[in-house]
């Protein structure tokens, strides 16, 4: 993103540190670390006295950890926690103000360009690649069942993804946006079906509940949010974070839309002759409805 002077900042968060730095942590860096992403941010704003007894750990650990992150010291690092949840909790009209109160010169068809490539980069590359994988191959699993959830804001991700996902491969279900209803659709959740839930900032308490049902009937879950990770995330066996500030009142999903037709485009592929033969079969529907225009 930009900072109010215009130059190209970084908008990674703590816990994209604390992930990157993995295996390079000692094992109590690494116990500490596991704590504080376990209810992130929150865990990272009392005492250093009071975060090291939390992880179980000593109060020079959490010294090192967070100069390991690049740091000054304590102080610091809840600085920068504190800016991530104020942030994180914002609406709309506070959002606007303050970009509106730092807004750097030119003009905005190129500000808010640069941020989305600053956000698609920096949301590729904290990807695991063999996470990636394995996460595609349980997708493209014809013996398990999909089922597909989005928010107020994230349905439409939802539909995007139900919609490509249900050409490509049988048994794949979009849950109603009506949370009086999802009930219905976790009777039919067996252990081993994959339930993909989309849910950035102003995290809903509902889906949070879906995903703690669903995960107690054996699904796997794969999470799509943001930086600051929803609370479905403790929940999740995948979990890919996209970044979403833009200069906007309203957060951006164009890095979530890219990963997910990266997803489309892999999982198609690998079942390319059944999934072939559903697109012919679907176009051959196309043809006799005559629900398409057709040029000679």
């Amino acid at each position: 993103m930009l900072s109010a002077k215009g130059k190209l900042v970084s908008t990674k968060t703590i816990a994209d540190r604390l992930r990157e730095k993995g295996i390079r942590l000692t094992r109590a860096e690494r116990q500490l670390a596991d704590a504080i992403l376990k209810n992130y941010p929150a865990s990272g704003l009392g005492t250093i006295t009071t975060v090291a007894s939390a992880a179980n750990v000593s109060t020079p650990t959490v010294a090192r950890l967070v100069q390991k992150l690049g740091f000054a010291g304590f102080p610091d690092f809840q600085a920068h926690l504190r800016q991530e949840l104020n942030e994180k909790i914002s609406g709309p009209i506070a959002k606007r103000e303050r970009w509106a109160n730092s807004a750097p010169d030119g003009h905005i068809l190129n500000r808010f360009t640069e941020a989305v490539i600053d956000n698609i980069s920096q949301s590729l590359g904290s990807i695991d690649i063999a996470q990636f994988d394995e996460a595609c191959g349980l997708l493209s699993d014809q013996k398990r069942s999909i089922f597909v959830v989005g928010g107020r804001i994230t349905r439409t991700l939802a539909d995007y993804f139900f919609l490509h996902m249900q050409v490509i491969r049988r048994d794949v279900t979009h849950i109603s946006s009506s949370s009086n209803a999802w009930p219905h659709y976790l009777l039919d959740i067996d252990e081993g079906d994959i339930v993909v839930i989309f849910d950035i900032r102003r995290y809903e308490n509902a889906t949070l509940r879906l995903a703690e049902m669903a995960k107690q009937r054996g699904a796997i879950v794969v999470l799509f949010t943001d930086q600051w990770q929803s609370p479905i995330s403790s929940h999740a066996d995948f979990c890919f974070n996209s970044q979403i500030v833009v200069p906007s009142a309203w957060d951006s999903t164009i890095a979530c839309m890219l990963l997910l037709e990266i997803i489309i485009a892999e999982v198609q592929e690998q079942h390319w002759e059944t999934t072939k033969a559903r697109m012919e079969e679907l176009e051959s529907m196309f043809d006799r409805t005559r629900f398409f225009r057709k040029f000679s």
